[in-house]
């Protein structure tokens, strides 16, 4: 492997995926068919692809001995001996500067979550990772600025709450959004930590938290968001302000949401594990096609029907 090819691969295009969730903000906005904040959106998106391709090199630069004795993890380029040392500090440095520079043209809100995106993925690889709870809630978190980020760049001024319609030149934030993107992302690390702690032989050694987890606890923490999860999209598309802004037919995505959540609990009692999220997404047809579904019909009754 050539080594920008191997840069790029340690960029980890394929975890961008969970960058989607940045474009999350202007379908739920009802702005989905304005190409001007439409194009704002995809280039936020893009920045969070950026932003996470230069934290993925900075933590495999952090864990690389510890990647190297992992069964999957030392296939990576820089474990593997592909990527140059002297590759790293400017593989790091290019993307962020791109990033930022980007994320000053997107306007003062996004900038604010892009910094603290970076502040807390920094801190997540240097220290909150080794906390037991607080691994799985820095997680969490990233991915809630990733959704008030995609809602950020819509507008000068963001308004929170539950009600429907913006003042002009204001975007809404729906704590729905925030309690919704919250504990479905701490569902989903909760999976990812008992996949890593039943598929290796010595998880402690590749991921010293894990020995302070069990596989009983871990399976009473993905009950309890789980269904946290379930319950608290359902009271979503219930909300009087949801059904006055969507319809009564928004209701059928809980379909969708339930379906991929008892899914995703199954793939976690097989032997292999669920792995990562973006994986799983990629790999398992009925998760897919349950996540295409949901954003059909998102992409119908809040931007092509609304």
């Amino acid at each position: 492997m050539s080594a920008p090819r191997a840069f790029f691969v340690s960029l980890r295009p394929r975890q961008w995926t969970k960058n989607l969730l940045v474009l999350l903000g202007i379908v739920f906005a009802g702005h989905a068919g304005e190409p001007a904040l439409l194009g704002r959106s995809l280039a936020a998106t893009f920045v969070f692809c950026l932003l996470s391709g230069a934290i993925y090199l900075f933590n495999d630069r952090v864990d690389l001995a510890k990647d190297r004795l992992h069964p999957l993890k030392r296939r990576r380029p820089l474990a593997a001996g592909q990527l140059p040392a002297a590759w790293v500090a400017p593989g790091i440095a290019l993307p962020l500067v791109l990033a930022l520079g980007g994320a000053v043209w997107l306007g003062r809100n996004f900038l604010a979550c892009a910094l603290v995106f970076l502040a807390l993925n920094a801190l997540y690889t240097l220290w909150l990772k080794h906390q037991v709870i607080l691994d799985a809630f820095g997680i969490a978190l990233n991915f809630v600025l990733r959704a008030v980020a995609g809602v950020a760049v819509l507008a000068p001024h963001i308004v929170t709450g539950f009600a429907d319609g913006n003042e002009q030149g204001s975007v809404l934030l729906s704590p729905w959004l925030l309690v919704c993107t919250f504990f479905g992302a701490l569902f989903l690390a909760f999976a990812k930590r008992r996949s890593e702690l039943v598929a290796l032989a010595a998880p402690e050694d590749h991921r010293p938290v894990l020995s302070r987890y069990s596989a009983g606890l871990l399976d009473q923490l993905l009950g309890l968001s789980a269904g946290i999860v379930i319950l608290a999209y359902a009271l979503y598309t219930l909300w009087p302000s949801t059904v006055a802004r969507y319809g009564a037919g928004w209701l059928v995505s809980n379909l969708f949401v339930t379906f991929g959540v008892m899914r995703y609990l199954f793939l976690t009692q097989r032997a292999e594990g669920t792995g990562d999220p973006s994986e799983i997404l990629l790999r398992d047809r009925p998760i897919f096609g349950a996540a295409l579904g949901w954003l059909l019909l998102a992409l119908w009754t809040a931007g092509l029907g609304g």
